[in-house]
Parts: structure tokens; C-alpha cells; sequence
């Protein structure tokens, strides 16, 4: 299960790495981009699944028109990058299927 977050700031991404340094809690962050039909569809996918979920690991979505400095942080060429983050591990996919399937939504 996932809390879905919308980031809507840089800031926000920032301050949720630096707590993630700090206490260690695994934390999802989904880059996509809403001008991208396959995104596009991901996001409604997990809005159906996940729309109103109040407890699970937070997935929190960075959109590419909003916030588009974030992407450099984990280097993100192609969309949409699922990163998880554990304690002393980065997991990085930008595989479609992959993605999904780590998500729960295949």
C-alpha cells in the first residue's frame, strides 16, 4: 500500500531527503512527466488503486513541468524513474513494466 503525495516545490523533495538522512524510514519517489501518455496512465492507475489510502509507505510524485531541477538529483533521463530510498540503499528504475510492477498496479 501507498500514500500518494504530490510535491508541489523543490523545497518539499529537499526537506524529505534530509529527514530521510536523519531517521532512515524508506521513502518512494515516482518522477514523471504529465506531458507523457505512459505517465499519464501510471498516475491514473495509481490514483484508482491508491486514491485515499491513509496508512503504507508514502510515493511521493514529482512532476517534470514543476518542479524540473529535481531531476538532476538522481540523475532522471528517462520517465517515469521509481526511487526508492532504504537505509543505505538508492534502488533506481526507469523500466515501464518494472515500475508498475513494483507499484501493484500490473
Amino acid at each position: 500500500m501507498y500514500q500518494l503525495r504530490f510535491l508541489q516545490k523543490e523545497n518539499d523533495l529537499n526537506k524529505i531527503i534530509k529527514n530521510h538522512k536523519r531517521d532512515h524510514r524508506t521513502i518512494n519517489i515516482l518522477f514523471v512527466s504529465l506531458w507523457d501518455e505512459y505517465c499519464v496512465s501510471l498516475i491514473e492507475k495509481l490514483k484508482e488503486k491508491y486514491e485515499g489510502v491513509e496508512r503504507g509507505e508514502p510515493l511521493y510524485i514529482v512532476d517534470s513541468f514543476r518542479m524540473p531541477h529535481s531531476f538532476v538529483i538522481y540523475e532522471t533521463t528517462k520517465l517515469p524513474h521509481l526511487i526508492k530510498l532504504r537505509k543505505e540503499k538508492v534502488v533506481s528504475n526507469d523500466y515501464l513494466p518494472l515500475v508498475m510492477k513494483k507499484l501493484k498496479v500490473v
